[in-house]
C-alpha cells in the first residue's frame, strides 16, 4: 500500500460524531471507493457502534474488541497488502454491517517520508452474509 505513484486512493475516515476525547494512536483511512459507505455508517448501525469501531481501530487495531466480533480473513483476502502490514481483520459492527481493515505501524508515503501508524479500511459491507 505504499505509494508507487502520485495516485493515492485513501482518504481520512473521520470519527463519527466528532473528535475523540483522547488522541488516536493510528490515523484511520478509508479507500475512496467506500467513502460513501463510511458516511452511511451512523445511519446503518447507530452512533455508539460507529464510534466504538473507530475508537477500537484508532487505538488497538490488532487486539480483540471486548464487545464486537473480530476475525482474521483466510486465504488471498487475508494476505497483507505489503511489507509491514497486518493481515486483514473482519470486524462485525452489527448483524448486517462488516468492515475489513489492515494496519501498519510504520507507514510511509515514500522513501523520504516519516513513518506513522495507520489503519486502512479496505471494505465496508452492509449486506448479510
Amino acid at each position: 500500500m505504499s505509494r508507487g505513484s502520485a495516485y493515492d486512493p485513501h482518504r481520512p475516515a473521520r470519527r463519527p460524531g466528532g473528535r475523540p476525547e483522547e488522541a488516536p494512536r493510528y490515523r484511520v483511512l478509508v479507500h475512496r471507493q467506500y467513502l460513501g459507505h463510511w458516511g452511511e455508517l451512523v445511519e446503518r448501525v447507530g452512533l455508539k457502534q460507529a464510534q466504538q469501531f473507530w475508537d477500537h481501530v484508532s487505538r488497538t487495531p490488532g487486539s480483540p474488541d471486548p464487545i464486537a466480533s473480530i476475525s482474521l480473513l483466510k486465504g488471498r483476502a487475508g494476505r497483507p497488502k505489503g511489507e509491514g502490514w497486518s493481515r486483514t481483520f473482519h470486524y462485525r459492527v452489527s448483524s448486517s454491517a462488516r468492515i475489513d481493515y489492515q494496519y501498519c505501524d510504520a507507514y510511509t508515503t515514500g522513501p523520504e517520508g516519516d513513518p506513522h501508524p495507520v489503519v486502512v479500511i479496505l471494505t465496508v459491507n452492509y449486506s448479510s452474509h
